[in-house]
């Protein structure tokens, strides 16, 4: 997909003259570090995003990014263009964003409210987060695991099952609900 199909990310120039709005009077707001580090991932990913990645700030609002990862070629979401949504926490890069598809996809690691199961979500002991990691990694790893699902960590149950035991149907299944659920945009 094209990234030029969405609205571009805020120049540098006007991101760093305003800080994110918290949604609720009480909530905290990112520091000026954080807000930097968030300003120059952003930057990255309008400039040189991962291939079949694209992303933007939603309505100005650099805590809410909306991003399109397109299904890799080979693998039953070939023909989808998916939509994710990432809140950015305030305690970001300490805290990973909380991510959720917007498209509904067939898959044994993602249910049908879009909650992907995947370790680089959460912060430890159970998930694998570190501040280290950053937005434009997290959407390749849920590219990657787009591509590659987790039969060990299944989330959906009877998808997973399908994935292991009868992987044919699983394809034909994932294909039928990419083509009627992810048309590109």
């Amino acid at each position: 997909m094209d990234v030029g199909l969405h609205r571009p990310l805020s120049s540098t120039r006007a991101f760093a003259n305003r800080a994110p709005q918290a949604t609720q009077p009480d909530e905290p707001t990112m520091s000026n570090v954080a807000l930097a580090r968030l300003k120059k991932e952003l930057g990255m990913l309008y400039h040189d995003p991962p291939p079949g990645i694209s992303a933007w700030e939603k309505d100005d609002n650099a805590l809410e990014i909306d991003a399109v990862i397109q299904g890799a070629q080979k693998t039953p979401y070939a023909s989808g263009s998916f939509r994710l949504q990432l809140i950015i926490p305030p305690r970001y890069p300490f805290e990973p964003p909380k991510v959720h598809f917007v498209t509904p996809i067939y898959h044994p690691n993602i249910d049908s409210a879009g909650r992907i199961c995947l370790d680089v979500l959460n912060m430890p002991p159970k998930g694998a987060w570190k501040p280290s990691l950053n937005i434009s990694t997290l959407l390749s790893s849920i590219q990657l695991l787009m591509s590659h699902p987790n039969a060990d960590d299944g989330l959906m149950l009877e998808i997973t099952h399908q994935y292991i035991h009868d992987f044919a149907q699983f394809e034909r299944d994932a294909i039928e609900h990419t083509q009627r659920q992810a048309r590109p945009e």
